[in-house]
């Protein structure tokens, strides 16, 4: 069973108790009115969906919080989560954290 660690709650739990909720960190249009019907798709629909390491959103049932994660979609491992609302991290920043 996979275990993810909420950054709320402070505590791993089971999957069960989480949904994916897309991709993290994605710039939200200032003035959505203005966009053509073209980038209003794009925004909405499309994303990166690489293969490897992706930040992406989570919500814990638990809390009923959403976090932001970084997870290899390879592997499933997740490699760190973190508060939304934070920056993304850094890759210096990510390779000093790891044991």
């Amino acid at each position: 069973m996979l275990l993810i660690h909420c950054p709320y709650c402070g505590v791993e739990r089971p999957e069960l108790e989480f949904t994916y909720a897309g991709e993290a960190h994605i710039a939200r249009p200032a003035d959505p009115s203005k966009l053509t019907d073209e980038e209003w798709k794009n925004h909405l629909y499309i994303r990166s969906n690489p293969r490897g390491t992706h930040f992406e959103r989570w919500r814990h049932y638990g809390c009923g919080r959403f976090f932001n994660a970084l997870r290899d979609t390879v592997s499933d491992k997740f490699m760190l989560t973190y508060k939304t609302g934070l920056p993304r991290p850094t890759w210096l920043e990510l390779e000093k954290a790891q044991p």
